[in-house]
């Protein structure tokens, strides 16, 4: 799985250092976006082999840019994993529901965070 890249979109400065952090210690390469329209456009440009998508994000949020790289033939086999610190229990069905195919709280727990990561990179449905 080393080499694969990563789309980390995330606007909270210290959360995208740990998740590049972990990623790139993990032999990952990363592309960096802090917005949901960057993380659109990003996504067509590169086709990274999966996004972890920030829900709170400026300008259109993670499920908005989620539902937008779903329904573009070009982006909607990227797997997404969608992180936010506001999470309730009715959120986990809108975040799927909008094409993520998993989802995680945060603060995250890196041994699941690279569980799901590596799950999805190999084509094993995470939830």
């Amino acid at each position: 799985m080393a080499g694969k890249r990563i789309l980390i979109a995330e606007d909270d400065p210290s959360s995208l250092k740990l998740v590049r952090d972990v990623l790139q210690a993990n032999g990952y390469q990363t592309e960096e976006v802090t917005s949901g329209e960057e993380a659109v456009f990003k996504a067509a440009e590169l086709g990274p082999d999966l996004i972890v998508m920030d829900i709170r994000l400026p300008g259109i949020d993670g499920l908005e840019a989620a539902r937008r790289l779903k329904s573009d033939p070009g982006t909607a086999s990227i797997p997404i994993v969608a992180v936010t610190a506001h999470a309730m229990p009715e959120d986990e069905a809108r975040i799927l529901e909008a094409g993520c195919q998993a989802y995680l709280p945060k603060p995250l727990h890196f041994a699941e965070f690279m569980s799901v990561v590596k799950s999805l990179l190999s084509g094993t449905e995470a939830a």
